[in-house]
């Protein structure tokens, strides 16, 4: 008899077929990435292709929080995962375990990734570094407290200055738990306060194992540190994000520790050899101005200062005695010049001008009013009429 199956029992029985073929429980794929997405569950969906076929790839949250780069459009990967169905769309797709980039390492590609990333905000730029003390009062230092590291950086500074305060923040420097450890180390100095300049490194190693100080939380937490910071991280050829974000590198631990401190003896001697140019300076000048002090006393203005001046200065107070006596005499002629033309206006507007031509003036007796108007006096009123050379008393006895 024909048996009738459903589409989810068709669906359902190809899955199980496909993941029990052990082929496909485990293998590893090649392609190109495209139509890239990150859902906000945090998936990974893109369909991965060469020149002639494709294939929906699926890689799920906790797998993708493991990826040290970051997938993208039209990069080479390989894949390693299973076959399996979904089974609501009937579309047999891989479920991606693992990636990695092909022909270079994942955290080569990772690195770069973050490094334009930082370098594109201006993490890396140079206006941002801080400026090291020349010396230091306090020390902090974030490294693992085991490790050849931190015996290095205060054996060196203990040696070139000695009595230097240090103050060590533990941390892991490697594994999953070193990067938040750092940071915590970082931002807890900078509230603590006293402290002048932070050197945050460890000893050499593989590229994973200094991968920490090429994390995005570490090179953060560097680049919002008040006080300047140190990276010293593995040896000489070794190069990571926290080198480009911090104040200095230091090629290794123990270049930290010599960048950090002065040598004190070559320090006292450099102040010795300082306080001697200066002595012997401060020696110079004194002689030669005791030579110019000796010169000037021995001058003929300090030995005969009363002839100096009289013979110097005599004829420039003759000159200007001179020039001041002549203007005294111009200023006298003119102003009498004005004196003489103001008095000539004067005499002729004074009243006894007009007097001296046989004219006189009018008034009423025993008073200054001058009459000017023949209405002003009566018949019998008494006047005084002053001449050039005297005064009448008239009476009037007819007005005409």
């Amino acid at each position: 008899m024909l048996r009738i199956i459903s589409v989810s029992e068709l669906n359902s029985y190809i899955k199980n077929n496909l993941e029990n073929d052990s082929k496909l429980a485990n293998i590893w794929v090649k392609g190109e990435i495209s139509n890239f997405k990150r859902a906000f569950s945090g998936h990974l969906y893109f369909t991965l292709k060469d020149n002639n076929s494709l294939i929906k790839t699926v890689m799920f949250r906790s797998r993708a929080l493991r990826l040290l780069f970051n997938p993208e459009n039209g990069m080479s990967i390989i894949v390693r995962g299973y076959i399996s169905v979904y089974e609501r769309d009937g579309a047999y797709q891989l479920y991606a375990e693992e990636m990695e980039p092909d022909g270079i390492g994942a955290l080569y590609v990772a690195f770069e990734q973050l490094k334009q990333k930082l370098e594109h905000e201006g993490l890396f730029d140079k206006r941002h570094k801080k400026n090291l003390p020349m010396l230091p009062g306090r020390v902090a230092i974030v490294t693992s407290p085991v490790g050849a590291a931190i015996r290095d950086i205060t054996g060196i500074i203990q040696r070139r200055w000695p009595g230097m305060e240090m103050v060590l923040v533990p941390a892991a420097v490697q594994g999953n738990d070193a990067p938040a450890e750092i940071a915590r180390g970082i931002e807890l100095l900078n509230r603590l306060g006293g402290i002048d300049v932070i050197i945050v490194g460890r000893g050499g190693g593989s590229i994973e194992e200094l991968w920490a100080f090429n994390t995005e939380l570490v090179a953060r937490s560097i680049f919002a540190s008040d006080v300047p910071v140190i990276s010293a991280v593995g040896h000489e050829t070794d190069f990571t994000i926290a080198d480009l974000v911090a104040d200095v590198r230091a090629a290794t631990p123990s270049a930290a520790a010599e960048i950090v401190v002065p040598d004190k003896i070559e320090m006292q001697r450099y102040l010795e050899s300082l306080g001697a140019r200066l002595y012997y300076a401060v020696q110079d000048d004194i002689s030669l101005n005791r030579s110019k002090l000796e010169r000037f006393m021995k001058s003929r203005v300090m030995q005969q200062p009363v002839a100096v001046i009289c013979e110097t200065r005599g004829q420039a107070v003759d000159r200007i005695t001179e020039r001041l006596n002549k203007a005294i005499k111009e200023l006298i002629a003119r102003d009498r010049n004005r004196l003489a033309l103001l008095a000539g206006q004067v005499q002729a507007l004074s009243p006894l001008a007009t007097l001296s031509r046989g004219y006189s003036i009018c008034t009423e007796h025993g008073s200054k009013e001058i009459i000017s108007d023949i209405r002003q006096i009566e018949i019998g009123e008494k006047l005084d009429v002053q001449l050039k050379n005297g005064k009448l008393l008239c009476e009037v006895r007819k007005k005409m």
